[in-house]
């Protein structure tokens, strides 16, 4: 087998110390000269040197790597999330793993323990709400945790989400001058933070301006049932005049249905979705969209991250971050 090629050999190579070496790997060149650093660059080249990261993180006490764990990378707000995110990590000099749970609380807790067992300092999770004891057990180690886009009950973990009651307000205003509103979503379960937030504000605001809600003129299933779902709800005896699509992903299917039954916007139909996807603006007509500052908020969740890694005991970010929704005018209602 082939030798592994050391530091010491490095140092050897290059005529100087091991800790110079150790000081050029960890980018301290403070009090080093230039030949120095480029003797140290040669040798490494020359020997084809690769440092061992898993001895390197022993040592020094840290991966300089976290965990993300999403609930569905098929979400334009997920891939920003983590963009912003990966952004951050990057300035810090962190790696990233990104891993995908399909709101699966098993595959959760699988990537979970994956995550823990390759040492990362920290995780960012959208939490499936299932895996309560075992973020509990990460808790009482003040293991470095923050949760995006979901709150989950019992569990004093930063938080950072969106006002969806204010999303929720602000598809009313566009829409309340329409007399039969309808909201389509993918399924509504209590763990599901936005969604249920986004149909009990849309419900209540509706209410504050003498509108019902009512079960009919709810949508609601898996993605790939949404199609029928539309059906169904376009053969009422009054369909609606007006949509609120939950996320993005549901748009996508609202979009699909309306072209293939040739149903007009606004004409027809009013809709206003949130995400602010990337086609809003030229798609004909133009989409009014409710967008969430996703990079903003991966952001946060990455600052609130990193403030406990370097202080497990500063419980300060505690707490729960909402950021406010924007809306973006277009034409479809």
């Amino acid at each position: 087998m082939t030798k592994r090629i050391t530091i010491s050999d490095v140092a050897i190579h290059a005529g100087v110390s091991k800790s110079t070496v150790s000081q050029y790997l960890n980018g301290r060149y403070d009090y080093m000269g230039q030949k120095t650093k480029e003797k140290i660059e040669s040798a490494i080249k020359e020997l084809k040197y690769s440092p061992n990261m898993v001895a390197r993180s022993l040592k020094q006490k840290s991966s300089t790597t976290i965990g993300v764990i999403v609930a569905n990378i098929l979400h334009v707000f997920s891939t920003q999330v983590i963009r912003a995110i990966e952004d951050f990590c990057h300035e810090k000099g962190f790696h990233v793993i990104v891993c995908n749970a399909d709101d699966n609380s098993d595959k959760e807790k699988t990537y979970i323990d994956m995550l823990r067992a390759k040492q990362v300092d920290g995780i960012i999770a959208f939490p499936t709400g299932d895996n309560v004891a075992l973020y509990q057990g990460l808790l009482e180690e003040k293991y470095p945790l923050v949760f995006m886009d979901r709150l989950v009950d019992g569990l004093d973990i930063p938080t950072v989400l969106l006002d969806n009651y204010k999303a929720a307000t602000l598809a009313v205003d566009l829409l309340k001058d329409y007399q039969r509103p309808a909201i389509v979503t993918s399924p509504l379960k209590e763990n599901l933070t936005p969604r249920m937030e986004r149909l009990i504000g849309f419900k209540n605001e509706l209410a504050k301006h003498g509108k019902s809600l009512s079960d009919e003129y709810i949508a609601c299933g898996e993605i790939n049932e949404i199609q029928k779902k539309l059906t169904e709800l376009f053969q009422l005896s009054e369909p609606p005049d007006a949509i609120f699509a939950i996320n993005d992903r549901v748009l996508h299917e609202v979009l699909s249905f309306i072209n293939y039954q040739n149903i007009r916007i606004p004409d027809d139909v009013a809709l206003v979705n949130v995400d602010d996807v990337s086609f809003a603006e030229f798609y004909q007509p133009a989409l009014t969209t409710i967008s969430q500052p996703a990079f903003e908020m991966g952001k946060k969740a990455a600052e609130l991250l990193f403030t406990q890694i370097k202080n497990p005991q500063d419980i300060s970010t505690r707490e729960t971050f909402r950021f406010e929704p924007m809306v973006n005018r277009r034409k479809s209602c």
